[in-house]
């Protein structure tokens, strides 16, 4: 890399930019960082790194070519940002921080499955009572969302014992897991899922996806665990997918509104429990060597990775 080449950080929480700043530095210690607002000569910037970008930041670099998230989702930056259409827009697609869900939710499915929730009430309240519980071998695992992080939790749960199911918009083939794709298949995919993991992107298609059609879908009494987004379930709906017994329970990790509202029904439900958008965090140490192939791709002009296409919303 040349002295010349230069990212800006366009982030308001200052300890992001630290530890994204390091990791650059750490990488490619000739690289120039500089972070909005304070930021230089913004007609040469063509590569910029964000998180929460403040509303029309963008029009700000006129000769921009590559905007980075440094998140899986994207929808922090499409959202209130026109993004022209010579402008790519890359998402972080790393293998640790797949790893991580996957980890997170093998551990929300053990947890349900060996009834640990209804434990850590029962020893409020001083009770000594088991419970029945499941086995790995005799559940199935639906993932919605069979992309490169589902994929991840499928491996895993399929080496934990479970049965493992797929859906997605496109058709997938991967080995051991049962796939499905495309509305037509939804229902015969839902069918098989004793637990429902939600790790979809969110588009206008999956908004309010996770809702009562859904849930009566289910084999009766299904768990459901979203990691995906919190604007994907349609939360009144749920509460009664539980009331009627439709639903054992679910684990939510992202809401509607975050953090959750103190006053938010969730909180004082038993079988609802509640992780604080937790499930898998970007380390910038791991995912910034993959953004600085890309910038040294833009630079030379080749093909960049995870590219996301904007009209799919991932």
């Amino acid at each position: 890399m040349e002295k010349t080449d230069k990212i800006v950080i366009i982030c308001a929480d200052e300890k992001i930019v630290r530890d994204w700043t390091k990791a650059i530095k750490n990488e490619a210690p000739h690289m120039v960082v500089e972070v909005y607002p304070n930021d230089t000569e913004r007609k040469k910037t063509q590569f910029v790194l964000t998180f929460g970008p403040p509303e029309n930041a963008f029009v700000n670099y006129p000769n921009l070519k590559v905007i980075a998230s440094m998140a899986a989702g994207i929808n922090h930056i499409t959202n209130n940002h026109k993004i022209p259409n010579d402008v790519s827009v890359t998402k972080v697609n790393d293998p640790q921080h797949h790893d991580d869900m996957a980890d997170f939710v093998l551990t929300l499915t053990l947890s349900y499955m060996r009834r640990l929730p209804i434990y850590f009430q029962q020893q409020d309240q001083r009770i000594w009572q088991s419970c029945p519980y499941l086995r790995p071998e005799d559940t199935t695992i639906g993932i919605m969302g069979i992309g490169a992080i589902g994929t991840t939790i499928g491996k895993v749960m399929l080496k934990n014992n479970f049965k493992v199911t797929g859906w997605s918009r496109s058709e997938k083939n991967i080995d051991q897991i049962t796939t499905f794709h495309g509305e037509k298949q939804r229902k015969a995919f839902l069918e098989t899922a004793d637990v429902l993991v939600c790790i979809l992107p969110l588009t206008k298609e999956t908004e309010g996806i996770l809702n009562t059609e859904v849930f009566n879908q289910l084999p009766k009494g299904a768990y459901l665990i979203n990691v995906g987004r919190g604007p994907q379930l349609a939360e009144e709906e749920l509460l009664m997918a539980i009331e009627s017994g439709q639903l054992s329970g679910a684990a939510l990790d992202v809401f509607q509104d975050e953090p959750l509202p103190e006053e938010h029904s969730f909180w004082k439900n038993k079988q609802i429990t509640i992780t604080p958008h937790t499930a898998g965090s970007v380390l910038p140490e791991s995912a910034i060597k993959k953004i600085l192939d890309n910038y040294n791709a833009m630079k030379s002009g080749d093909k960049l990775v995870d590219v996301v296409d904007l009209a799919k919303g991932y």
